[in-house]
């Protein structure tokens, strides 16, 4: 076995996929939790998951990934949750995307 290997990589993938559909539910949940400001604390928002799963072979395009990932058209989430971003929650974001790019 690869000394380096990640345990993760050793998750039964319907433990993985279950883990995932509750994260995506408990997001649909808080959508008081902002992508703004999910994006300044940890890098990544529910577009974000949307583009991952386009990356792992969705089938669907931009805006079928995030409606399934909103739970609703992203058109409607805007207007519905999205509250607009102030200037420091825009440089909490692009100091955090700055770390990802150090991964």
């Amino acid at each position: 076995m690869n000394s380096n290997a990640d345990p993760l990589d050793a998750l039964d993938d319907a433990q993985a996929a279950a883990a995932f559909r509750r994260l995506v539910r408990h997001l649909r949940h808080r959508h008081d939790a902002q992508n703004i400001d999910l994006m300044g604390l940890a890098g990544f928002c529910r577009n974000c998951l949307a583009d991952w799963i386009r990356e792992a072979g969705y089938p669907g395009d931009k805006e079928q990934a995030r409606t399934l990932v909103h739970g609703m058209p992203s058109s409607e989430w805007k207007a519905t949750r999205q509250t607009p971003a102030t200037e420091e929650q825009l440089a909490r974001m692009a100091e955090s995307v700055a770390k990802n790019a150090q991964d």
